[in-house]
């Protein structure tokens, strides 16, 4: 699988929320190759303070050579990052990993949740251009509040999806978790995709499980490298051992995850 690294310019700068953050970049090289699921490996500024790159699941990316990251401000790199302007230069390897097996068969849904949402807009982008998408069951968005969300939404419903919300505040859809809402659709899907926190896709997970659904899950863990030469993301897996999050995913199929570790 191809990967390039790039001297990738920023066109784009959204500040959606207080603390998070959208910038689309022009890479054409990654943008060319990205699959939905994959990641990229973006370097915070141009000193070695941070030392490590972030990983950044791919958001959209654009027939013209750009990609864009969704990131919420948690430490100094993304602070680096939340401060850069258009015009200005980020190092961008991938894209990495193993992405979505999208399924052609039949009805799917999307489940996100915060920044989790990230990696699904690309997924939707991709099922509906291969002639899977608005005909399907609603797509589920969840964040604490309203203001996290409502953009987010909207776009997912400009592609034609629609869409359900929900809020842990209640200022948005349902007042509650995003998982309160597939109980509804698992009759009408066969195949879902999730990303989102770990409880969330652990209850994803067993819902999937008990209804007889295929079911992908976007894992995140902390990485050092991205390309499988650290073994600092590993994650349990059912069979035994641990699988390697840059490498062998990010996504897998939910069975394949040991979810009670």
């Amino acid at each position: 699988m191809a990967e390039f690294q790039e001297k990738s310019t920023i066109v784009r700068r959204e500040q959606l929320t207080g603390d998070v953050f959208r910038l689309t970049v022009h890479c054409p090289r990654i943008a060319a190759a990205a699959q939905p699921g994959q990641f990229v490996m973006v370097r915070a500024g141009e000193t070695l303070d941070p030392l490590l790159r972030r990983p950044f699941s791919i958001h959209k990316v654009t027939g013209d050579g750009k990609l864009a990251v969704l990131f919420k401000v948690i430490g100094k790199g993304t602070r680096l990052l939340a401060a850069a302007m258009p015009g200005e230069r980020l190092d961008v390897i991938g894209p990495l990993g193993s992405g979505f097996a999208p399924d052609p068969g039949g009805p799917h849904c999307l489940i996100g949740g915060g920044m989790g949402i990230a990696p699904l807009y690309f997924l939707a982008q991709h099922l509906l251009i291969s002639g899977h998408g608005a005909a399907n069951p609603p797509v589920l968005l969840g964040a604490q509040t309203q203001a996290e969300l409502l953009l987010l939404a909207q776009e997912f419903s400009e592609l034609g999806y629609p869409v359900l919300t929900a809020t842990d505040d209640g200022s948005l859809g349902h007042p509650g978790l995003v998982t309160d809402l597939l109980d509804a659709l698992l009759a009408e899907v066969r195949q879902v995709y999730v990303c989102g926190p770990l409880p969330m896709m652990r209850t994803v997970a067993g819902k999937c499980g008990q209804a007889g659904v295929a079911c992908q899950v976007s894992l995140e863990a902390h990485m050092a490298c991205g390309l499988g030469a650290c073994l600092g993301c590993t994650f349990p897996a059912s069979s035994g051992g641990f699988h390697h999050v840059c490498k062998e995913g990010p996504v897998f199929r939910a069975e394949e995850v040991l979810w009670s570790r």
